[in-house]
């Protein structure tokens, strides 16, 4: 290992003429001071120990915004960001751009899938689809292809609270799942109560909690209105289970117990209201009917339109919410569903509620709850007095002083291991590909298997993990979550290590199933680290800045340093063991 020799002369030309600098050497101040060395290999240079030129607290900086803002980013936009780290003015520029689509992409994945069968000659008349694959194609090709990166990782927040699942009949029909992300996206940058309304009225989520054909009471028929979505739009899309105090933490009786938000007579009640829901539409392979009716069920209702109100189907009893405010007897359903929507959108529980889990989702598992109280606060009013701006509460969550500063870094609790899909996200994102036919159609089953994590694939309404979920030991001792842990055990643990090894060793980042027509297998492009690396410490560096954010410890290093340097022959293999090494260590899983 070279060492460097170097020998500093400074010379104050003149103490009147200096200026008075508050802080240290190294931090760009240089005036009067000229730096010579010895030696001046890898690139470097003596003046640049005091002159602040190399620093890199700024690309740590901006690559750790970029981890939690978006799926992925190259070393470009790490360094455009870096130039004034103006974050702000970045989300601005992310609000203006256009939206990705998913039902539209999917259906042309779909077609061009159809042609690629046919120019085989294959028979294409009676091929099933487009169906889960097809929304796994779709996803990938819009996270690596789109330039709406924050709306993107936004939407998939949102997609583990208001959740569906193609752990589900939704499976086979990719023009109801992708639909369904249509709707997370364009209110991502919405207001809350029209998502929430939105997601009440999606087809997809009607047949997948039930409230799709949910009839009103029959006692003659012993029917009764479904109660599953009254319950989780309640305990998982707004209120919760318990009253909150404005930062997030739980309101207390007299005897210092919680207080629930509902008991199962405001589930009935919330259920009535809840009724008369059925298809907006047909879909085209219908030949029965010309018109959607009340109970054509999920397979024969459009997937893309509404829901609609039948309402000779709808409860026309008096429904009170929470005890609190009453639906008039015998008024229009869908003003029922409307009026319940609002209730539960301004409810002072749903401010904390909604802000905490989006924190967790962008930033950190244990968020303050003074950090909870400033995003809460915002939601109840972005300063204007909207309610449910997600545009200002995004910025809240993103430009606050506990995800933006270094202190909160410090704290042992404070980080929060990155879940599976971001893990595999960044790597994609962050280097260039060889993309052939420039599809990206990973077909994600095989790293759902290993992971136990894949965009709208959560075994349950509950997602992938709780919001107050913790592994036994040091956390749950100190009363903190860890979401994320609950992925994390010795089956997935060794799956991540074996897709990290096929990603960078194996160089296979990602493949369909449509290798009949075609290599369509996606690599790494990894030359201009393998440029670098020659000099081990380089590379190293290179990869902390666009992985690990500044944050790679002296362990890490030394790990990573003393595998690489044996291998004198050829810089794609140190290059790769470089990044597999990464990948699996402490550093890059848990993000501060």
């Amino acid at each position: 290992m070279r060492k460097l020799f170097t020998l500093f002369f400074c010379f104050i030309l003149s103490l009147c003429n200096a200026q008075i600098y508050t802080d240290y050497i190294g931090a760009g101040h240089s005036d009067g001071i000229i730096v010579t060395s010895s030696n001046e290999s890898g690139g470097g240079s003596a003046q640049s120990t005091v002159d602040g030129v190399g620093m890199q607290a700024d690309l740590f900086e901006a690559s750790r915004f970029l981890a939690q803002s978006t799926f992925g980013y190259t070393k470009a936009e790490i360094e455009a960001l870096a130039v004034d780290l103006n974050f702000e003015g970045w989300i601005d520029t992310e609000f203006t751009k256009p939206q990705t689509e998913y039902y539209n992409k999917v259906q042309d994945i779909w077609a061009e899938i159809l042609q690629l069968k046919q120019d085989a000659g294959e028979d294409i008349t009676d091929i099933f689809g487009p169906y889960a694959l097809h929304f796994n194609y779709t996803w990938w090709q819009n996270v690596m292809d789109g330039d709406d990166q924050l709306r993107q990782r936004v939407a998939y927040a949102l997609s583990q609270i208001l959740v569906v699942s193609n752990e589900s009949d939704i499976r086979d029909h990719a023009e109801s799942s992708t639909s369904y992300y249509d709707v997370l996206m364009s209110h991502a940058f919405g207001n809350y109560q029209d998502l929430l309304l939105d997601v009440t009225l999606s087809v997809t989520m009607g047949y997948y909690l039930s409230h799709l054909d949910n009839p009103k009471e029959d006692l003659t028929e012993n029917i009764h209105p479904d109660q599953n979505y009254a319950r989780e739009i309640m305990q998982l899309f707004s209120i919760g289970l318990y009253e909150l105090n404005l930062d997030g933490t739980r309101k207390k009786d007299g005897d210092g117990n919680d207080i629930p938000t509902y008991d199962q007579e405001d589930i009935v009640e919330m259920a009535n209201v809840f009724t008369g829901l059925g298809a907006g539409g047909i879909e085209d392979y219908v030949d029965w009917t010309t018109e959607p009716y009340f109970g054509i069920g999920f397979w024969s209702a459009s997937k893309t339109e509404p829901m609609v109100m039948y309402e000779d189907f709808h409860e026309t009893k008096e429904k009170v919410l929470l005890k609190d405010v009453t639906l008039p007897a015998n008024q229009p359903g869908m003003l029922d569903i409307e009026q319940a929507v609002e209730y539960l959108f301004n409810h002072e529980n749903t401010g904390p509620f909604v802000s905490y889990r989006l924190i967790q989702r962008l930033v950190k598992s244990n968020p303050t709850p003074a950090y909870v109280e400033r995003v809460a606060t915002v939601f109840n009013n972005n300063g204007s007095g909207v309610r449910g701006d997600m545009k200002a509460i995004i910025k809240a969550i993103l430009l606050d002083a506990e995800a933006r500063e270094c202190a909160p870094m410090q704290d042992d609790f404070a980080p929060r291991l990155r879940e599976p899909v971001l893990k595999y996200t960044q790597l994609a994102k962050g280097y260039d590909t060889e993309s052939p036919f420039g599809r990206y159609w990973n077909n994600g089953y095989n790293y759902n298997e290993e992971a136990k994590q894949a965009p709208l694939w959560s075994p349950s309404v509950f997602n992938f993990y709780l919001p107050d979920h913790f592994p036994v030991g040091l956390l749950s001792g100190n009363g903190l979550a860890a979401p994320e842990f609950k992925l994390h055990n010795t089956q997935t643990a060794t799956g991540y290590i074996n897709s990290a090894n096929l990603w960078t060793i194996w160089d296979n980042l990602m493949y369909s199933w449509e290798g009949n027509y075609g290599d369509v297998n996606i690599k790494l492009l990894t030359g201009d680290l393998e440029s670098i690396a020659d000099e081990p410490e380089k590379l190293i560096n290179e990869i902390d800045i666009r992985m690990t954010h500044g944050q790679m410890t002296d362990e890490t290093r030394t790990i990573i340093r003393d595998a690489i340097t044996p291998i004198t022959w050829n810089n794609w293999e140190r290059t790769r063991l470089a990044m597999y090494l990464t990948l699996i260590s402490p550093d890059y899983n848990i993000m501060k």
